[in-house]
């Protein structure tokens, strides 16, 4: 019940904001609903680009690391 209650103390807080910079004026209910449903599409976009970057980031941090691993290894390696 208290996530819902914050869902729309922050849906109505977003959609006001947002209404105001988009320079709409709509009735409350209105409001509520878009802020409310902003919130659950950027709260599912911003998971979404999170995992994406945390694979990227993990893959160049793996190429990072392999390419320190060559670098270490041809310097202090043994010599052919």
């Amino acid at each position: 019940m208290g996530l819902i209650i914050f869902l729309l103390v922050v849906g109505t807080a977003a959609g006001f904001i947002a209404t105001r910079m988009m320079d709409l004026e709509l009735d409350l209910v209105s409001t509520v609903a878009i802020g409310v449903l902003g919130a659950v599409i950027g709260g599912v976009l911003l998971r979404f680009l999170a995992v994406a970057a945390g694979w990227l980031g993990g893959f160049v941090g793996a190429v990072l690391g392999a390419v320190l691993l060559i670098w270490v290894w041809k310097r202090y390696g043994p010599k052919r």
